[in-house]
């Protein structure tokens, strides 16, 4: 099917991840650019039906507007590569990896790309653990950041400074997660790097009222958190982001639209992850860095939708 013939679009969102509530207004805001495009849309929510039941005879290519689990981690993208439907942002295996921050982190560092020092820690061998000696091991010292590794939108990330309340939180996401990173904390300034059909768009800075750029300091404006866009940087440290954030692009062989998450320390930056479903939302970055570049937010919909494909 040739790009021009997709006239009926069916925009995937809601789901059943921590992130549900921002995947519909991503699905949303979507859902009004491609009208305003004149194209045909309709939604699907795979919390009340499963993926398989999308009828393709109805569908030219499906927007992708799921956030979080089972629809950015290479699980619903294997539903659209059975249906065989044209689909947007990247495909089965560079969502899984960029989802995953451990084989992410691994492939960064392949490819020379900057990121903290980490190790894992995982249910089965919390008895057996000496978190000190995890960390004299792996270098790490304190303050360190603990997350999940394969969550969205920095839902259960904590960031501790002395070993009671490591072991307190680790305990506590274990309840929860099988498997946790442990990373170096990084100071330094927040920024974040937008990549559209494999060109860089522009890197934005944050500046958080909150410890760190947590789930509120992300989705509520009532945390106040300032957007300096461009980013505050020296001419050459601007241009070196965004040649990064192509670097992680292309290193997890991304597709659409991608925003690589980094903490610009002592002259070096440090990329945390790659973010292959970025919001779509009024306080989205992608959305905002592309505005500033003088790409509006229904023409941003039809360039990510116009890439969409198969075998991604």
């Amino acid at each position: 099917m040739s790009k021009k013939n997709f006239k009926k679009v069916l925009v995937v969102l809601g789901g059943t991840s921590g992130e549900r509530e921002i995947s519909i207004e991503t699905g949303k805001a979507c859902i009004k650019a491609l009208k305003k495009k004149k194209y045909i849309v309709d939604q699907f929510d795979p919390k009340y039906q499963n993926i398989n039941l999308i009828n393709r005879q109805k569908v030219d290519v499906i927007f992708n507007a799921l956030h979080g689990k089972d629809g950015e981690d290479g699980v619903a993208q294997s539903y659209f590569e059975y249906l065989r439907i044209p689909y947007t942002h990247s495909g089965v295996i560079s969502s899984y990896n960029a989802m995953n921050k451990v084989i992410s982190k691994k492939l960064f560092i392949k490819n020379k790309i900057l990121t903290p020092r980490y190790c894992t820690i995982k249910k089965k061998e919390i008895k057996k653990l000496s978190l000190n000696q995890m960390m004299k091991i792996n270098n790490l010292s304190f303050p360190l950041v603990i997350k999940p590794i394969d969550e969205g939108s920095s839902l259960g990330v904590k960031i501790v400074n002395k070993s009671q309340d490591l072991k307190k939180k680790i305990k506590l996401l274990l309840n929860k997660y099988d498997q946790l990173i442990l990373e170096q904390y990084i100071g330094g300034k927040e920024i974040q790097s937008a990549v559209l059909n494999k060109m860089p768009l522009g890197a934005i800075e944050l500046v958080p009222k909150r410890t760190f750029y947590d789930y509120k300091a992300k989705y509520l404006k009532s945390a106040k958190t300032e957007h300096i866009m461009p980013a505050n940087l020296k001419k050459k440290d601007y241009s070196k982001v965004l040649n990064l954030a192509l670097k992680a692009h292309k290193a997890l062989n991304c597709k659409g639209v991608t925003r690589a998450d980094f903490k610009f320390f002592k002259g070096r930056f440090y990329l945390l992850e790659i973010n292959t479903q970025p919001g779509m939302t009024s306080l989205s970055l992608v959305p905002e860095i592309a505005n500033y570049r003088g790409v509006s937010f229904e023409n941003l919909v039809e360039k990510i939708l116009l890439d969409a494909s198969l075998n991604r």
